[in-house]
């Protein structure tokens, strides 16, 4: 008998003598250790689900009246006062199950090649149609520009908006605006749009499959990772600084982190129409959660989203999630090229182990001695 096989009898031995206590002291701990691990998740899955809305506040009725009756053909004819590349004809005679918007900074073509090299070079699920494009803003440099329009000529995947630049305080919020404006005029077939960012891994073969698994009817779908009790920031010297005459609450409301959330084709229309009246200089994803919040669209909440946290990769894992954060171009293709060589499904307890690796090596990556 070799030397593993002897140490694996004796480990065999050693279980089978434990006595009662030990053996509850043993499950107690592999409880516990699964409890830290995803009891949060179980708990954020049951607790953040909306309740069906019943809707006698008037501003909210109001607002979902107008979201209803919505037309923006007149935008057409002006288009390119909004759209310096408004790629009008991209949804022309398409049905659409998902349509995916990549938010993108104009100058980073090279993670936008990666982007398509890598999670968004796919046009079915499930024998579904949908489609990938970069939503850019503006940019003042016309060398920069003129390198915009002849990637467009190249690939045509995308979409450029009058926004400012992204580094001003409410550029992301004004191109998030245009974009809304632009699935609803060129794009209204949709059925669900996820709005998204060029550093994320987005798993779409798992996020259609859960779209088209929903048993409710797919209208005043929120869906992301909801961010909770979040506290406007109240110091005057912040640049982020919220005064309470702008927004007098003691907390946020709930909204989905912006890396990665879903809205249903009626949200998009209901977040623009409410973009009009809410005014508090907020970030762009609590922007959209206080826009739905005055539709009476609640977020939905799904663990399988990572936010802004950049996750441990495991094949298994981010198969079975929705998104990572954080993804450099170089990763983008190592862990494409990884999912593409290992192929196939994985098994219920290879994704258990899977994810039990990505959440343990994730937590650990936070702490600051491992990491320096």
């Amino acid at each position: 008998m070799n030397n593993k096989a002897s140490k694996a009898a004796v480990m065999q031995w050693s279980l089978c003598k434990l006595r009662t206590h030990q053996w509850c002291f043993l499950l107690f701990n592999v409880l516990l250790f699964h409890a830290l691990l995803f009891g949060a998740d179980f708990v954020e899955e049951y607790l953040l689900q909306p309740t069906p809305g019943v809707y006698t506040d008037g501003m909210v009725v109001g607002v979902r009246e107008k979201a209803r009756k919505l037309d923006l053909t007149n935008i057409r004819e002006n288009v390119s006062q909004a759209y310096p590349i408004p790629n009008p004809d991209t949804c022309k005679n398409s049905d659409l199950f998902l349509l995916t918007l990549v938010f993108s900074s104009p100058a980073n073509i090279t993670q936008r090649d990666a982007v398509r090299r890598t999670w968004a070079n796919q046009t079915l699920i499930q024998g579904f149609p949908m489609k990938i494009l970069f939503f850019l803003g503006s940019t003042q440099n016309s060398a920069a520009q003129e390198a915009i329009m002849r990637e467009f000529e190249h690939y045509g995947d995308m979409v450029q908006g009058h926004a400012a630049e992204e580094s001003s305080r409410h550029g992301p919020t004004e191109r998030t605006v245009l974009a809304l404006r632009w699935v609803i005029t060129f794009c209204p077939l949709a059925r669900f749009v996820l709005l998204t960012k060029e550093s994320v891994f987005v798993n779409l073969p798992a996020l259609g499959s859960y779209l088209l698994g929903l048993h409710r009817h797919p209208e005043d779908l929120y869906l992301g990772r909801v961010i909770q009790r979040d506290s406007p920031d109240r110091d005057p010297n912040s640049p982020g600084y919220l005064p309470p005459v702008l927004y007098p609450d003691r907390y946020m409301p709930e909204y989905c982190d912006g890396t990665a959330y879903v809205l249903s084709q009626d949200v998009v229309r209901k977040v623009y129409v409410a973009s009009a009246g809410v005014f508090a200089p907020v970030p762009v994803d609590v922007f959209v959660g206080l826009c739905a919040q005055r539709a009476g669209v609640a977020p939905t909440h799904s663990a399988r989203f990572s936010g802004e946290k950049h996750v441990y990769y495991n094949a298994c894992c981010y198969r079975y999630l929705f998104s990572s954060a954080g993804m450099g171009s170089h990763e983008l293709e190592k862990v494409w090229t990884d999912l593409g060589q290992k192929g196939g499904r994985c098994s219920l307890l290879k994704t258990y182990y899977g994810l039990v690796m990505c959440k343990v090596h994730t937590y650990l990556g936070k702490l600051p001695f491992l990491n320096t």
